[in-house]
């Protein structure tokens, strides 16, 4: 017999051309190349710089600062990044170390869905993502707009 929650989970499904199943997600995830891989991992920006540049998340670089949200060390300062490890999925961040036993201090490895950016190294090439990424959610917005009913037409709907 087939529960009713699997059966909504089933039809959930939006595209029919990528698989629901959890092996083949699971393979395409970890053996992504590095220009997907550049994308899954993005960071969300701040409420101030969202709204600035009007845009909600973009993929992490180094020089980027960072508020670490989640995890153990989710109350430290805002520190950069100092690099990208695209095939492990991870960032390091500047002053995140740890020791190990024979005292060697090694960073630690963040996933960057885990953080939030506070502060973006801007280049031509990032600045133009930002312009077409705003341009994208701006129209976006404008199709949310269709079909709504507006007060007007509430007031006007016993007219005869």
């Amino acid at each position: 017999k087939l529960r009713a929650c699997s059966c909504a989970a089933a039809a959930m499904k939006f595209n029919s051309a990528v698989s629901g199943s959890r092996r083949k997600c699971r393979k395409a995830h970890f053996s992504a190349p590095s220009h997907i891989r550049r994308k899954v991992m993005s960071a969300s920006l701040s409420k101030d710089l969202r709204a600035k540049y009007g845009v909600r998340s973009l993929p992490i670089r180094r020089e980027d600062e960072v508020q670490i949200m989640r995890g153990k060390y989710a109350k430290e300062a805002v520190a950069k990044v100092t690099s990208v490890y695209r095939r492990r999925y991870c960032i390091y961040v500047d002053r995140i170390i740890k020791e190990k036993t024979n005292g060697a201090q090694v960073p630690v490895p963040i996933h960057p869905s885990n953080v939030q950016i506070t502060k973006l190294k801007l280049d031509k090439d990032r600045k133009d993502l930002l312009e077409r990424k705003k341009v994208g959610r701006q129209g976006a917005d404008k199709d949310k707009g269709k079909g709504k009913i507006k007060q007007s037409d509430v007031a006007m709907h016993d007219v005869d």
